[in-house]
């Protein structure tokens, strides 16, 4: 009997945590992307609130719905995916001919050994890969080849925070138009709201991101000189890239979510909320929308993880300083470390954002069980 009443009083103790961490910690991190946004420099001591809610939101989460040994297992899995991934990069830019110090005009033989015992490109490849996965378990990524004197860590330290911050602003956009678009075309279905609604978002979906992109520069910088049309440098500059890069998974949440929330609002409870004389605003975002959100969010996993490590195409459109430019240029350039540790940091960000749908599920439904 006490065991029981303990864990009733745990179960309630997490419940009011929950309850009061979610408008806190929305209210935090909301306040930090529009800090953000306005071109100011977010405090650490922000940063690390926002850290440590996030942070305490999904550990609470976790523990108040015993999913503590499938979160362990799946970060198990996690850091040996993430070596398999390691290892057949290290492997396939090994086997690729040609190499990164090899160009049009060759060097003298004595200057690339020398080169290349410097980099211990001359060691065995076992050796390589053992001198390489032991740097990595330690933290060290390795020099680049091509960014004399500069560390990978440094290189991805500088470049990322702007492709973070070019999907983080995106990826809200994205759902604060797609969502409420797609109920509102639900809730007026067979309408011509709903039809115009649906030809925006499929316009949108089939246009690629460089016309749109081409398109707004024309428009908003050349005809109407409203906006720059390149670079990273303030609240003005954010607005293209952003709306570009956001429209498309927009569109597509909008048509996800109009088609599963009429879906639900065919059910029975909708029909009793109705009944009950519920105003139909209450039905569709009290009632409708949390139970239409879990085929989004397993549309939002791989979303996330794409959007927040930017678009190369969208980031070289308008020159912004992100990783988008090291990656692609570090293929071209044979750079072996900066071209692992890329990959491994969109591989993380795929896992650890599949990981976090994953939890989500039990939150907005309780039925989905774990296992």
């Amino acid at each position: 009997m006490t065991t029981k009443v303990a864990l009733q009083t745990t179960t309630q103790i997490t419940t009011r945590l929950l309850k009061y961490m979610e408008p806190v910690g929305l209210l935090l991190f909301l306040t930090t992307v529009i800090w953000s946004f306005m071109g100011y420099e977010v405090p650490t001591p922000m940063l690390a609130a926002n850290g440590v809610l996030i942070l305490g939101f999904f550990v609470i989460h976790t523990f108040s719905q015993g999913l503590t040994f499938y979160v362990l297992r799946r970060l198990v899995q996690t850091v040996f995916v993430l070596w398999v991934i390691a290892s057949l990069t290290f492997l396939l830019l090994r086997i690729l001919p040609g190499g990164p110090f090899d160009s049009e005009k060759a060097l003298p033989p004595a200057v690339k050994a020398n080169i290349e015992r410097i980099y211990k490109l001359n060691d065995p490849l076992p050796t390589q890969y053992m001198t390489y996965m032991t740097g990595l378990v330690k933290g060290d990524m390795g020099v680049s080849y091509k960014y004399i004197g500069r560390s990978v860590s440094e290189i991805v330290a500088e470049s990322f925070p702007a492709s973070f911050q070019l999907g983080i602003f995106s990826l809200l956009l994205a759902f604060a138009i797609g969502i409420p678009a797609g109920v509102f075309a639900a809730s007026k279905h067979n309408t011509w709201y709903d039809s115009v609604t649906m030809m925006f978002a499929i316009s949108s979906v089939s246009l690629p991101s460089f016309l749109v992109a081409a398109i707004l520069i024309v428009v908003f910088s050349f005809q109407l000189d409203w906006l720059p049309v390149a670079l990273w440098d303030g609240p003005t500059y954010y607005i293209l890239p952003v709306v570009v890069l956001g429209l498309r998974p927009a569109a597509i949440i909008a048509r996800l979510t109009r088609a599963t929330v009429l879906d639900v609002i065919r059910s029975d409870y909708i029909r009793t909320a109705r009944a009950k004389g519920l105003a139909e605003r209450t039905v569709l975002y009290k009632h409708v929308l949390k139970n239409s959100l879990i085929p989004v969010l397993t549309f939002a996993g791989p979303l996330a993880a794409g959007i927040l490590s930017g678009s190369f195409v969208i980031e070289h459109i308008f020159n912004i300083p992100g990783i988008g430019k090291h990656f692609i240029e570090s293929v071209s350039n044979r750079d072996y470390p900066l071209v692992i540790a890329l990959t491994l940091l969109f591989s993380a960000l795929l896992v650890i954002a599949n990981l976090v749908v994953d939890l989500l599920y039990t939150y907005f439904d309780p039925r989905i069980k774990l296992s």
